[in-house]
């Protein structure tokens, strides 16, 4: 029975120059391996052991990245490893198989945040309304499920997000705040149903995950081990359950801890 690895990636397993966390002197520093480059520039690192570490992964279990990014941000990562079967974008509103949306899937959703939450124009406008044009820096909508603001996070009022976050509650949304990005998403678009249903589809008997932000709190609890970092908006607010070993690395270094502890759990359940 194989093991489903179902991973976070930005500030999880890949990490912006600004997201790296290197405070160690820069003699020691790891050497790093750019996984995505946008518009002629990189982006993105791991560590160059992460990535070796995440080539064994592949070959030992069903790794599944699981990522709020769209699908069109999510294919300019190029990971190592072998090319995952399956990867799940927009929050779990796009399941891919072989890089292709599995459109039964999508609809699926659909109908579920129709019936379930307030509609995303409500919660755009919402936000167009009442944030002001001072610290925002962009208004974004993804594959037309949720919405995101870019902001200039030292200006940003707490009190502002707060107030966002029972707004939306109340009507069947969640907010969470991800270094420069605030997303309003509907409380039924989870990445944790999508990983269930690929690990049906596969018939895993053993589900790892890892992530570092409240979006993440749905799939780590899904998955029958876990671990988060020692960054984040879990780290931030103390958030803990005993099947979540809370990570005291932060940075670029506690990827490379979280590929190890998937490839180390994986090699322990498999015979």
């Amino acid at each position: 029975m194989p093991v489903l690895v179902a991973s976070d990636l930005d500030r999880t397993l890949i990490y912006s120059s600004a997201a790296l966390a290197l405070t160690m002197p820069d003699a020691r520093a790891p050497r790093l391996l750019c996984v995505e480059v946008h518009e002629s520039k990189p982006l993105s690192y791991m560590t160059e052991t992460a990535a070796q570490l995440l080539t064994d992964l592949g070959d030992a279990a069903v790794f599944v990245p699981t990522t709020t990014r769209t699908r069109k941000q999510y294919q300019r990562i190029n990971l190592p490893g072998p090319p995952p079967k399956y990867a799940i974008c927009a929050n779990g509103g796009h399941l891919l198989v072989d890089g292709v949306t599995d459109a039964d899937w999508h609809a699926g959703v659909q109908a579920r945040l129709a019936a379930e939450c307030a509609p995303l124009a409500e919660v755009g406008e919402h936000l167009m309304r009442s944030a002001d044009p001072a610290w925002v820096r962009k208004h974004r909508v993804a594959e037309d499920l949720f919405a995101y603001l870019v902001v200039e996070r030292e200006l940003l009022p707490e009190e502002w997000v707060k107030e966002l976050a029972v707004w939306a509650e109340n009507r069947g949304w969640t907010v969470s705040l991800q270094g420069r990005k605030i997303y309003a998403v509907p409380q039924p678009l989870t990445k944790s149903a999508a990983v269930r249903e690929i690990a049906r589809r596969t018939g895993a008997n053993l589900t790892l995950a890892a992530g570092d932000s409240l979006l993440d709190a749905d799939l780590l609890l899904a998955a029958d081990r876990g671990w988060r970092p020692g960054h984040g908006e879990l780290a931030d607010t103390g958030w803990a359950v005993p099947e979540v070993a809370a990570l005291p690395e932060r940075g670029v270094l506690a990827g490379e801890r979280i590929v190890r502890e998937f490839l180390r759990a994986t090699r322990t359940a498999t015979p």
